[in-house]
């Protein structure tokens, strides 16, 4: 199962920066990789695993903004279709987990 993190924090005061940089490098420690900006993915092995980071996440969230958390499964990850640039030839596909 897969858990994707997707927020938007204000940024305009150095305060609101900084916690938005807190938050995002707590995603990363965590291991969640950034898809897009604001929006980050992590795979977790069970529903337990997903509400411990649930938790966790709820208890480093700034505050002010909003986060989202959705968990989806290994198929509809699957499912997920990626292009990059304006050509379709540059389209490209995900690959879930190569390991060599």
């Amino acid at each position: 199962m897969w858990m994707m993190v997707m927020f938007d924090l204000p940024t305009t005061s150095k305060k609101q920066r900084k916690e938005y940089t807190r938050f995002r490098n707590y995603l990363l420690d965590k291991g969640f990789d950034m898809t897009q900006y604001s929006v980050y993915f992590r795979l977790v092995s069970s529903k337990e695993r997903v509400a411990r980071f649930e938790k966790k996440i709820a208890n480093q969230l700034p505050k002010s903004g909003n986060v989202q958390i959705i968990t989806i499964t290994d198929k509809q990850y699957e499912n997920i279709k990626a292009y990059y640039g304006d050509a379709p030839e540059s389209s490209k596909n995900i690959d879930q987990l190569q390991l060599f």
